[in-house]
């Protein structure tokens, strides 16, 4: 293979190259100089792709060419060769053969009508004889004459196009994307994907040609259109989000414009090269701009012009109509980036297209009884738009009720964080596709994504069946957003639109610690004792800071291991502050609905109501039992005598034997020292009065060895009688009238909330 584009080098290519009989693939494009003989390759039947493009070859096509047997890719383009095609005819391997912007004379032979239509062909911008048109091609003379819209044979049919009917004065395009209003003007759609030979089908007053091969990969429409997956600011934002891509030539065409002079406006944005460390970053787009054929901006570069990507930037050109007719043409002239393995790489790019008169159009001849008529379809136009809208303003209503009643509350606070719209979340998710699908809990279903410029995220993504609402959404945002600190998680900002309620996390590559604990033993990290004293210590120091160092003193009121994540060196971070309230000192009791999870809420939250900050003290000691025990607290029974890890954890207290419940999987392998710190500490926390638990920062101090245990408050006959578990579940059912189920508040298989409002438990999924 031998390629020289965009070299600057000037011509004629010189006869030598001839001597390269065993290449595959001949590259030459934009010479610059005078005229060139095309070169003699007669001995390169071996040749697979051949491209001469821009190098001012001049002549006729050499009769060698058709003994390139092998030839798949043939383009001749923007050269000033002459005479007829006929050699084409017997080159059937080819797929793709490019002759625009030549001068080839004579008939258009009728093979290329009848051939596969896989073939991809274009004679645009070439002098083909009127006379030999093929016959079933005549409708489309006057448009191959007027615009010389190449493609004129698409699947085999040919185009044509109607009379124009009356004269125009604007033309609005948003290029590749569906129709747009911006203030009082609509831009038409013009979601038709060029392709790499296509004409894009007459739009009443205008049509669009493309040609050009991406090089080197498989291709696809799709490859000539491109969607953006950032935010453009601005009135005119929406324009931005598609644009138009063509790998060499893309032409819009509008007719049916009354004589006289416009204002032109192009709308560029560079939205496929990336402003970040990635290998898209390095790429640079370079392309010609072309009005009525005459040269308006050579080697222009969108991000360089607009300071950047993904800046929104306008091109203000003064047209003059005089046949009716405006032509741009945006053109590869082989500069800029062909390598970078992206979609779209390199080739003109362009957002929207604008055509405005500078003159007031005239008004239209109307007799009386034309009055008359348009004043009954106006007057009926009216009454049917008032019932439509009507129609239209009431199911959005309810569609959207939600989204309007957190956007004030959303106003209202004072976020520290960031807001993301819904195209960024569902490009970053791969439109929440399940593979990327982490998990699910109570608030709804949770994805990993990848934001533009490469951070890797966590999307929650309200369910309709939750039963965390608005309310408890703007909660955890609100809570959040005013939290900095190494244990907790941190929340990148969050989405509310088109309906949906999105939270936005940093990714934690490691999962949940109940996920660590209790997952497949394929999926588990390596879960060592110092790993398990560093995470206890982690959680402690985070609900430390929550309970006293934060400026908002809170509850979090949902600790369990679901909700403590991990990232990849297994540091614990709390996460899911929707049910966090801040805390109160002079009202502790709650009236309206306990909530939490229970297995893990202080039995004098679940009973009576009453909340302070020992509530997730009691929470705390919980997970750490299952920290050591490698075991689940409402899933653990080892026989029928005992409810679950707590009750087992209490009766080796009282036996003395509190090293049984350390992980057997640890072996020998742990720390006999820390660990029986750990379980005092944890009893210490889970014990039945809030008065005797201790301060968060404390048990911070215990864990770490700053402070002794307080053995006294570890007495386990507290436990006895009425304050056992079975006297608890008593108790609970003694407060709660006509209760449906008998089951105990701390030791469930159940994970959802508890509502005081009602005597039941929640009838809800376990959360995941």
């Amino acid at each position: 293979m031998l390629e020289i584009e965009g070299s600057g080098f000037e011509g004629p290519i010189p006869p030598s190259v001839s001597v390269l009989t065993s290449l595959n693939e001949l590259r030459i494009s934009d010479l610059k100089g005078g005229a060139s003989e095309f070169p003699p390759l007669r001995n390169m039947t071996g040749m697979t792709k051949l491209v001469l493009r821009s190098c001012n070859i001049q002549g006729n096509i050499p009769d060698f060419l058709a003994e390139m047997s092998q030839l798949r890719f043939l383009d001749l383009s923007f050269n000033k060769l002459e005479g007829g095609i006929a050699y084409l005819e017997g080159l059937t391997n080819l797929e793709a053969t490019y002759l625009t912007g030549n001068a080839f004379v004579g008939r258009i032979p009728e093979w290329l009508i009848t051939r596969d239509t896989r073939y991809v062909i274009d004679l645009s911008y070439n002098k083909f004889d009127e006379s030999s048109e093929p016959s079933t091609c005549r409708d489309n003379l006057n448009l191959f004459r007027s615009f010389k819209a190449g493609n004129f044979v698409e699947n085999g049919k040919c185009l044509s196009m109607n009379p124009c009917s009356e004269d125009k004065y604007s033309l609005h395009i948003n290029c590749g994307g569906g129709r747009v209003p911006i203030g009082d003007t609509t831009y038409e759609a013009d979601e038709d994907s060029a392709g790499a030979a296509k004409f894009v089908y007459w739009k009443g007053n205008w049509g669009a040609s493309s040609t050009g091969h991406f090089w080197d990969r498989i291709i696809s429409l799709n490859d000539y259109k491109a969607d953006n997956v950032s935010a453009i600011k601005g009135d005119e934002s929406q324009l931005y989000m598609t644009a138009h891509l063509s790998p060499l030539s893309l032409t819009y065409f509008a007719r049916c414009l009354a004589n006289g002079s416009y204002s032109l406006t192009l709308h560029f944005a560079e939205i496929v090269y990336r402003d970040n460390r990635s290998f898209q970053s390095l790429g640079r787009r370079i392309f010609d701009v072309y009005i009525q054929d005459e040269l308006k901006l050579k080697d222009f570069d969108i991000e360089r012009v607009a300071g950047g990507v993904d800046k929104a930037l306008k091109q203000k050109f003064n047209v003059t109509v005089k046949d009716k007719t405006v032509q741009v043409r945006f053109q590869y002239a082989g500069k800029g980036t062909t390598a970078i393995p992206s979609r779209g790489s390199y080739g003109p790019l362009v957002s929207a297209i604008s055509l405005e008169a500078n003159f007031k159009p005239p008004p239209p001849p109307e007799t009386s009884s034309n009055q008359k008529k348009r004043i009954r379809i106006v007057a009926a136009a009216l009454m049917s738009a008032l019932a439509l809208i009507l129609m239209i303003l009431f199911v959005a209503w309810r569609k959207r009720r939600n989204r309007k009643l957190m956007e004030p509350e959303l106003r209202g606070l004072d976020l520290q964080t960031g807001i993301f719209t819904f195209r960024q979340i569902k490009a970053a998710t791969s439109n929440f596709d399940a593979a990327n699908k982490l998990g699910e809990g109570g608030f709804g279903a949770v994805y990993k994504g990848t934001l533009a410029d490469g951070t890797i995220i966590a999307v929650k993504q309200l369910s309709s069946k939750s039963r965390q609402g608005n309310r408890e959404f703007v909660n955890e945002i609100g809570m959040m957003s005013g939290l900095h600190h190494p244990n907790l998680v941190r929340l990148y900002g969050c989405c509310v639109e088109r309906n949906q309620l999105l939270l936005v996390y940093e990714y934690m590559e490691n999962n949940s610690l109940s996920h660590a604990l209790f997952g497949p033993d394929d999926c588990r990290p390596k879960f060592d004792w110092p790993t398990r004293q560093k995470i206890c210590v982690g959680i402690a120091k985070g609900l430390a800071y929550l309970h006293e160092e934060s400026p908002l003193k809170m509850i979090h009121r949902d600790i369990k291991g679901t909700n403590v994540l991990l990232d990849k060196d297994l540091n614990p971070k709390i996460s899911d502050f929707g049910l966090a309230k801040l805390h109160d000192e002079e009202n502790t009791h709650v009236t309206t609905r306990v909530a939490g999870t229970i297995g893990y809420m202080a039995p004098e939250y679940a009973l009576w109501g009453y909340l302070t900050h020992k509530a997730d003290l009691y929470s705390f000691g919980v997970v750490v039992l299952e920290l050591v025990a490698g075991k689940n607290n409402m899933k653990y029974n080892p026989d029928e005598n005992y409810v679950c890890l707590l009750d087992w954890a209490l009766v080796l207290q009282r036996k003395g034997k509190f090293l049984e419940l350390v992980d057997p999987r640890l072996g020998s392998n742990y720390n006999k020292k820390e660990a029986l710190r750990m379980i005092k500490v944890a009893l210490l926390c889970t014990n039945p009065s809030p008065a005797l638990r201790p301060n968060m920062s404390a048990v911070v101090n215990m864990l770490e060895g700053r402070l002794d245990v307080n053995d006294s408050n570890l007495d386990s006959t507290v436990h006895d009688d009425g304050f056992n578990f079975q006297g608890l579940r008593d108790k609970y059912d003694e407060t709660q009238v006509n209760s449906s189920e008998n089951r105990s508040l701390f030791c469930s298989t159940d994970t959802k909330d508890i509502d005081r409002s009602s005597s039941t438990f929640p009838s809800t999924s376990t959360s995941k």
